[in-house]
């Protein structure tokens, strides 16, 4: 129906209708001169299949049955019409909208393990990222038409442009236009298309209603021209639907193409009564303004399902049920006229290989305005009208409440009937049979929210949208990638969900050990469906990882566009970390970074080559800084190795080989450095400190220890890095209180610039508010350097000293402060240490014997 509200697919490519005539020819043939009229019942004029049709009628298709069920794509209201309406005709045959190289996996809807949502993904072999999907819901009348063929035996098929002409043609070829919706909604006394449909069609379920879909969508498509140039402007706003991903951009490494798939439809778009505005509707043109227009495109998708229709009925079809867009449904219902046209319009088709699979979806792809959603704008809601039928408002606010309750929001029985009783009210002023979304979403928000709208997003995100992540049968046609994952998430008790969900693993078990290999595989391959996070349990070891699941339905695109590397998850990871490593501007960095990825992911395959490739990688790179920014890596790599039980003695002779250049060039690297490259440096010294100590190696600490005293010792260095030394060498007990005050007041002296003295007071503390506390001479010394600066040093002094001061904790602040109020600024000694008073003293003594003795 509505272009704006269905996002097409460019599925015709340079392909041109032939002349002028011809165009005409067909036009004239698909019905739209006649408005349609009504839901018929017709002697199919129906000659051969598609690829060999003649213009010879036969007797035994004269009395043929035909009829065309125009709905709305993911319209609950649509869905339960159908229903209806395909048990009152009776088919023998029935065909669908979509992919019509699809019809091989029509046959796993009838598996008990097939749960909508789902998708359709077509996608090229070579070139993954170029795919498309179709989208189905329990509530999407498409699916329950596949779900009647196969209860009742009746053969479904599909009649769209095939997947390998979709994803063949260029983005140039999308067709695109107005709203036809918008005209009879304007007729209608309505100033919004979508609330229109939803209040004559969807709120009313009808199987009649389809006669005055089809009458309406002719009377519009009467008066519609036809694109001459074979393309229109798409509409920018028109989120996906049935098969089409929105547009993105395909430059974009990795990322999926955007085809969509289908043509002008408004009978998809988002419901009006959501009760918020859907973020592509905003600033939205006046639909009525553009004028409508039967694009090429969606000629020739009409073109190919006529032809369709002439195979089936002439493959021996008497009742012939075709499900189809609203806003296509009238080319489809007049005798078919001679396939002639059909056939020049469909003759040169731009194609491609392609392979097609049923994929889960999730409700909120469904209700995605952008990327691979359906712009479904409440999918939760309309899955709750379709499957709950009796008294769906108040069952609908009876979850509402539950919500509510579980985040702790006091939601009583009385909220639920008020909010009933409100709803109604407001149905009835608006003339609704039926309370809608809007009417619901407004009581909810006066009645159990009290006009929060936090709370009423807490609804809207958990049940309006909702997060339901669909199932496919384990037997369903796949690349050997996606069977290991399942076969590997089976084994390992791992189960997609669309929720997140947070896993702590043991890596002292050894299937906890297996899990954490396969998430880091994944995100090596790029496949996100774990995340690293900090888990709730506190701890330092290297036993144990927190990860945050969640399934997304485009991780299986990127299974395909995986594959590429391997038919398992451990080939494929190997291969791809080793392709990366081979590159020639591969950093020291990033490859102490994929080594120790590696080592997490149990990529044994790949150990070797990354080491060899690191070692000659290292000896190129005369880049200290390089260097210094690899070491941390490696350490933890040893470290992890050694609880995971892997032969790190390769690694550590690398990270040997790594220490001993750093040491020798370090020194000189140190010299000629502004603030910036101090601070940035001052990071790394600090991050290989770290991970030297770490390691726990005695020959690694001296040398590393010893190059920070020769960096200490120098006078042309920066003050962030040299008071880090000192500091460095003062907790390593390298050099004792002393020698640090000395420094200290060497760096203080009058020689010094404020910056210069400022600068070495934060390498020395770098985030150590205690020793302040601890320290009563070394906060002496800095409180007297203060109070010496006159003002103009002070005003210069004052933004590293509020960065130096702004990195302790609260609590430290609070001790430097209360250390200064309780003994000033003097240096402590025995003669100020307090008194011992023995009455309290004994006190003292009395509690603590008792405690022990309680405790004994």
């Amino acid at each position: 129906m509505s272009q704006r509200n269905k996002a097409t697919h460019p599925a015709t490519g340079d392909a041109t209708p032939g002349d002028p005539a011809s165009r005409a020819e067909i036009h004239e043939s698909s019905g739209a001169e006649t408005g349609a009229g009504e839901t018929r019942e017709v002697t199919a004029e129906a000659e051969a299949g598609v690829g060999s049709v003649t213009d010879t009628n036969s007797s035994a298709d004269a009395a043929a049955v035909t009829r065309v069920f125009g709905i709305r794509h993911h319209g609950p209201g649509s869905a339960r019409s159908l229903r209806h309406a395909l048990e009152e005709f009776r088919p023998d045959a029935i065909l669908i909208e979509g992919p019509a190289d699809a019809d091989p996996l029509v046959g796993f809807v009838a598996a008990d393990t097939m749960a909508p949502p789902v998708a359709l993904l077509a996608y090229v072999p070579d070139s993954p990222a170029r795919a498309a999907f179709w989208p189905f819901a329990v509530f999407s009348p498409e699916w329950q038409a596949m779900r009647y063929g196969v209860e009742h035996a009746v053969p479904v098929r599909f009649c769209d442009l095939p997947a390998t002409n979709v994803l063949a043609a260029g983005d140039d070829a999308r067709g695109g236009g107005s709203d036809p919706l918008a005209a009879l909604a304007s007729a209608a006394g309505y100033d919004d298309a979508e609330r229109w449909w939803d209040a004559v069609v969807e709120s009313v379920p009808d199987s009649a209603a389809f006669e005055a879909i089809i009458e309406a969508m002719g009377a519009l498509r009467e008066d519609a021209p036809h694109s001459a140039a074979g393309t229109t402007t798409p509409t920018t706003d028109a989120p996906p639907h049935l098969g089409a991903p929105a547009p993105v951009d395909t430059d974009v490494p990795g990322q999926m193409s955007a085809l969509p798939v289908d043509a002008p439809d408004a009978d998809e778009k988002h419901s009006a009564t959501t009760g918020f505005e859907p973020a592509a509707a905003v600033d939205r043109p006046d639909a009525t303004i553009a004028p409508l227009i039967v694009d090429h495109h969606t000629l020739v998708r009409e073109a190919h399902m006529r032809q369709v229709m002439r195979q089936v009925l002439k493959g021996g079809a008497k009742r012939l049920a075709v499900v189809c867009g609203a806003w296509h449904a009238p080319a489809l219902v007049e005798p078919l006229g001679p396939a002639a046209p059909d056939m020049r319009l469909l003759k040169g088709l731009p194609k491609t290989k392609a392979a097609l699979t049923w994929v889960p979806w999730t409700h909120s792809r469904l209700a995605a305005g952008s990327g691979y959603g359906a712009g479904v704008t409440s999918p939760g809601w309309y899955h709750h009208l379709f499957t709950e039928t009796a008294r769906p408002v108040a069952r609908w606010l009876t979850k509402v409440a539950g919500v509510l309750r579980s985040h702790d929001l006091p939601v009583s029985s009385a909220h639920i009937i008020e909010a009933v009783r409100l709803a109604d009210t407001l149905a009835a002023l608006r003339g609704r049979p039926l309370p809608g979304l809007s009417e619901v979403t407004e009581a909810v928000r006066s009645v159990m929210c009290g006009g929060d709208e936090t709370m009423l997003r807490l609804v809207i995100d958990e049940l309006v949208v909702g997060e339901t992540l669909g199932g496919v049968p384990e037997d369903t046609p796949t690349v050997p990638l996606a069977a290991d994952l399942r076969a590997r998430a089976r084994t390992l008790r791992l189960k997609q969900e669309a929720l997140a969900r947070t896993v702590d693993l043991d890596l002292r078990k050894e299937r906890d050990v297996e899990r954490s290999h396969l998430l880091h595989r994944l995100r090596l391959l790029g496949i996100g469906w774990g995340t690293p996070t900090t888990g709730e349990v506190r701890s330092t070891g290297t036993f144990r990882e927190t990860w945050t699941l969640r399934w997304e339905p485009e991780f299986e695109v990127r299974i395909v566009e995986a594959a590429v590397w391997g038919t398992t998850l451990r080939t494929a990871a190997e291969t791809k970390i080793l392709d990366t490593a081979s590159r020639d501007d591969v950093t020291v960095t990033a490859l102490a970074d994929a080594l120790e990825t590696a080592l997490l992911a149990d990529l044994g395959g790949a150990t070797e080559g990354l080491i060899s490739r690191l070692e000659a990688a290292a000896a190129l790179d005369h880049d200290v800084t390089h260097l210094l920014g690899a070491l941390p890596g490696l350490t933890r790599t040893l470290r992890y190795g050694d609880v995971r039980g892997t032969d790190t003695k390769a690694l550590a002779h690398v990270a040997d080989g790594l220490l001993v250049r750093i040491c020798a060039g370090l020194p000189g690297a140190v010299t000629g450095l502004d603030t910036d490259a101090a601070q940035a440096l001052r990071t790394q010294i600090d991050a290989a400190h770290t991970a030297i100590s770490t390691r726990d190696d005695e020959h690694s600490s001296t040398e590393w220890l010893a190059t920070l005293q020769r960096i200490a010792d120098r006078d042309d260095v920066h003050g962030a890095i040299a008071g880090r030394a000192v500091r460095l060498l003062c907790d390593a007990e390298r050099i004792d209180d002393a020698d640090s005050a000395r420094r200290l007041a060497a760096a203080l002296s009058v020689g010094n610039t404020p910056a210069a003295k400022a600068a070495w007071i934060d390498g020395f503390l770098g985030g150590r508010g205690l020793l302040l506390v601890h320290d009563r001479e070394l906060l002496r010394r800095i409180d007297e350097w203060l109070r010496e600066l006159n003002e103009d040093q002070f005003v210069a002094t004052l933004p590293l000293l509020r960065r130096t001061f702004g990195s302790f904790e609260s609590g430290e602040r609070r001790a430097i402060s209360q250390a200064l109020r309780d003994t000033g600024s003097a240096p402590t000694t025995s003669d100020s240490l307090t008194a011992v008073d023995p009455i309290r003293g004994q006190l003292a003594l009395r509690a603590a014997t008792a405690i022990l003795g309680a405790a004994g």
